[in-house]
């Protein structure tokens, strides 16, 4: 778009701008009807396909031994220094069990066998002792709650201690089908008859249906962890329920005490900018366009929500403001006359200019930056739509119509419509709407950027090699931060002293959920997906008896750094094929039997006829046998599955990687057999590890193709091929320096760190884009680079110091957030918008002089 051309398209929204504003409306509304007509709903990382040998044996497993369809929480009671061993401790927690089975509404969530712990196996042994004591049969069926609370009412805590010991005495034999240990941390020593905490599973069932979250069951376990709350003074429970309402409450007491210092911040900046309420209102009714289309436009591509897009918004309310602003304040120079109207004619007095032809000479000094910016970052992010993983095509299409949208918003709608409400109040209520410039005028604004002006007139060597050496001190960094992916990383954390000393409402909850979840994953083996993760066993091997023998050494040989879980015997906990007969011989006499005639050295697994002992296995107990083996229709064992539990504080990749190593070990020792580490953790590991390539790969294209636009439009228009990369050249630097800040800071570069740092370079784009058609619109008006440095910088400088504090006060409030990933966000955004600003006005202007001085030396033609 030429000069001309961009004043003529200026003139035409200035001279129809009441058909500018109807026609907006109209398409904004016909856009919004997106959200009626199309079902997005909502896609998590499940949707993200990677082939690989570990997503390949997950997808076996899911269709040789199905998956885990039950729900799975945790209760955990503690006391530090003492004894949750003790009768009353038990028998408390056997009430709670009552209590929670007389609540239809959470006793219809149950499965069986519902809650168990160590204090049923205690209360069962007790009714199977008293049974028995006179030489009469053991009970028919288990016994009930009240059974078992009974026998151990009539016990004394002395005899309660006795019975405990039978049953975790590790040399006897168990009174009780569980392993005990299965209830206690991995630092009780076995045999002792104290411990300062103990565990209790509870199991679940939902009908919410295959697509919906089992909120009825997770209510369920909220409601529980309320009783937990009033029986004990130390304990919680654990679960995926428990885990939503924390983040849930978390994120809204965050917004609770975040939301007015935000409004209070974005309104104090943008009332220290624009000095006018009606500008405010027509900013954030541009916004609420960009936003209505957004939503529109998700419905009418019918693109599901997931966590890559939350960046999207926040990348558009950020270019929205810095549109806004753009367009405001160079109507304002239009108006003051202190902008010139170019090679156009101009009838009206420069001083005294009306509002409609101040309107077109503003807008038409600034919508080619607009358009440039608009189609160099719609088309970089657009770029990404080649990628192979849904979520990232769909963050594509949405950032690039939602970044045109802005366009519509700001660089059609806003100007028409100001015409219209500042003609109405100009000329009907008598109220005049000439306002001045942020940062053109005196001011302390005007004087700080008329300074670095100045500075990097006098030293633009100095600026741009301290910039590159930050940005390779960045870099540097860069290669040192941590890529991980940790689940811990998302739980919310409590509430600093200032934030709960506030008034009334505004006071947060109390959060100890990721105390809770780092101290549960330490001590215990916990159950559903995220605290397992698994080896699947495929080959010829599968029936040699040396593979069962390596098994079992292999659980005894993990290291206590692992994050694969310890049993208190310290031997990995883990559940297969050797562990599943060592359980069914110790109860079926026919099974033990044709085990130990087979068994040549004495560990209780068979070294010969193996396949003859897995068939005994299923026809003994089908059930357990199918856990952990899988067999084809004509009986013959496909494959071996090993179930380890793992420590989930530890990171996705730590644990991918022990369990890898774990199925190394395995496969180096046995011959013609694969093990392959697989399970949630692992998968996890695997997607985000691809997902995080993909993005940086996705930012390498962006980048490129951001460039050869840039280089294409400057060259093309002032004749200027280099101009382009210097353009980009903060962009990339700026990038730079938030890579380096946030492994300064401990923050992650994964998934969900990377999206967010792609408003860095949208941003950052954007700021370079306006500076650089500015210095060259202006220089081609001034006789002097000083001068033409100085107007760029106090003019468009000051527009983006005002965007930039505007949008990092607006998000960087988010740090104070309870929720870690909100703060994460809060920050990153803050730092991508400072270093973007911060690298626009003193870098560029450094590669500008320098360029110009290149030029005007004669050591080479650009």
């Amino acid at each position: 778009m030429t000069g001309k051309l961009s004043r003529r398209y200026a003139d035409w929204i200035a001279t129809h701008s009441k058909l500018v504003v109807l026609a907006v409306l109209a398409l904004t509304i016909l856009v919004a009807a997106g959200t009626t007509v199309g079902e997005t709903g909502s896609a998590g990382v499940g949707q993200f396909q990677v082939d690989t040998a570990e997503t390949d044996a997950a997808a076996f497993v899911r269709e040789n031994y199905g998956g885990n369809e039950g729900i799975a929480a945790q209760l955990v009671v503690r006391d530090e220094g003492g004894d949750v061993l003790t009768r009353d401790s038990l028998l408390e927690g056997l009430r709670l069990q009552q209590t929670v089975r007389t609540d239809d509404s959470i006793s219809e969530t149950l499965a069986e066998p519902g809650l168990i712990g160590i204090e049923n196996l205690v209360g069962t042994a007790a009714v199977y002792a008293d049974a028995t004591a006179d030489g009469g049969p053991p009970p028919a069926k288990p016994p009930s709650l009240s059974e078992q609370i009974a026998a151990l009412e009539d016990r004394t805590d002395t005899q309660v201690k006795q019975l405990l010991a039978r049953v975790l005495d590790p040399e006897g034999s168990s009174l009780t089908e569980r392993d005990p240990y299965a209830f206690l941390p991995r630092d009780y020593e076995p045999g002792e008859t104290r411990a300062e905490a103990r565990l209790t599973l509870i199991s679940q069932v939902d009908a919410s249906g295959e697509n919906s979250d089992p909120q009825v069951a997770y209510d369920a376990q909220v409601a529980i962890d309320r009783m937990v709350e009033d029986r004990f003074a130390d304990a919680f429970v654990f679960g995926q329920g428990i885990q939503d309402d924390a983040s849930t409450r978390a994120t809204g007491d965050s917004f609770t005490i975040i939301t007015p210092f935000a409004l209070a911040l974005i309104v104090l900046v943008l009332g220290i900018t624009y000095r006018d309420v009606l500008d405010i209102l027509l900013a954030f009714v541009g916004i609420g366009i960009v936003l209505a289309w957004l939503v529109g436009l998700m419905g009418w591509l019918a693109i599901p929500m997931n966590v890559i897009l939350i960046a999207v918004p926040f990348l558009l309310i950020g270019l929205s403001i810095d549109y806004a602003l753009h367009v405001v304040m160079r109507y304002r120079e239009a108006r003051a006359g202190t902008l010139e109207a170019g090679s156009s004619s101009e009838t009206t007095e420069i001083g005294n200019r009306s509002i409609r032809t101040a309107m077109a000479v503003g807008l038409g000094s600034v919508v080619l930056a607009l358009a440039a910016a608009t189609v160099s970052t719609g088309v970089g992010f657009l770029s990404n739509v080649v990628s192979p993983l849904p979520a990232i095509r769909d963050f594509a299409v949405l950032s690039a119509g939602g970044i045109f949208a802005t366009f519509v918003a700001f660089g059609v709608f806003l100007p028409a419509l100001k015409i219209e409400v500042d003609s109405i109040v100009e000329n009907r209520l008598g109220r005049s709407r000439a306002k001045p410039a942020f940062g053109v005028g005196g001011g302390s604004a005007n004087a700080v950027l008329a300074k670095l002006g100045s500075v990097t007139m006098r030293a633009p060597v100095v600026i741009v090699v301290v910039a590159l050496l930050l940005g390779t001190v960045g870099a540097y960094g860069a290669t040192t931060i941590d890529t991980e992916f940790n689940e811990a990383d998302f739980l919310p954390t409590d509430a600093p002293e200032w934030a709960k000393s506030l008034p009334g409402p505004l006071a947060p909850d109390t959060y100890t959920i990721a105390d809770d979840f780092a101290y549960l994953s330490d001590n215990f083996q916990l159950r559903g997906e995220g605290g397992q993760s698994q080896v699947l066993i495929r080959g010829d091997g599968l029936a040699e008896g040396t593979l069962l023998s390596t098994l079992d050494d292999a659980a005894g040989s993990v290291p206590e750094d692992s994050s694969i879980q310890l049993r208190p015997d310290g031997r990995a906990a883990l559940d297969g094929p050797h562990t599943a007969i060592r359980a069914v011989a110790s109860d079926n006499a026919t099974f033990a039997s044709l085990v130990e005639r087979n068994d040549a050295n004495d560990d209780g697994l068979p070294d010969e006829n193996v396949n003859t002992v897995y068939a005994a296995l299923f026809d003994a107990d089908e059930a357990a046998a199918s856990q952990v083996l899988s067999r084809s229709d004509d009986g013959k064992i496909t494959s071996a599955r090993l179930v380890l539990s793992v420590r989930s504080s530890e990171s996705a990749q730590t644990i991918a990687d022990d369990t890898r190593t774990f199925a190394e070990g395995i496969e180096a020792e046995t011959t013609e057999i694969t093990a392959v580490a697989t399970g949630a953790p692992v998968s996890t590991a695997v997607i985000q590890d691809a997902l995080l390539e993909t993005l940086v790969e996705a930012f390498a294209v962006t980048l490129v193709v951001i460039l050869v636009f840039a280089t294409g439009l400057f060259g093309l228009r002032y004749g200027s091929w280099s101009l382009g990369a210097l353009v980009l050249a903060p962009v990339v630097v700026s990038l730079a320096w938030l890579l380096g800040a946030m492994a300064a800071l401990e923050i992650s570069f994964n998934s969900e760190t990377a999206v967010i740092t792609s408003l860095a370079i949208g941003l950052g784009v954007d700021y370079s884009i306006h500076a650089g058609e500015r210095f060259m619109a202006e220089r081609a008006e001034r006789d002097t680079l000083t001068e033409a440095l100085r107007r760029t910088i106090t003019g468009t400088g000051g527009t983006l110091l005002a965007s930039a504090a505007t949008t990092a006060a607006a998000f960087g409030v988010l740090a104070f957030a309870l929720s870690p990933p909100l703060r994460r966000f809060g920050i990153v955004t803050g730092l991508a918008i400072i270093f973007a600003f911060v690298a626009v006005v003193t870098m560029l202007p450094g590669l500008l002089v320098l360029r110009e001085r290149v030029v005007a030396s004669g050591l080479r033609s650009d």
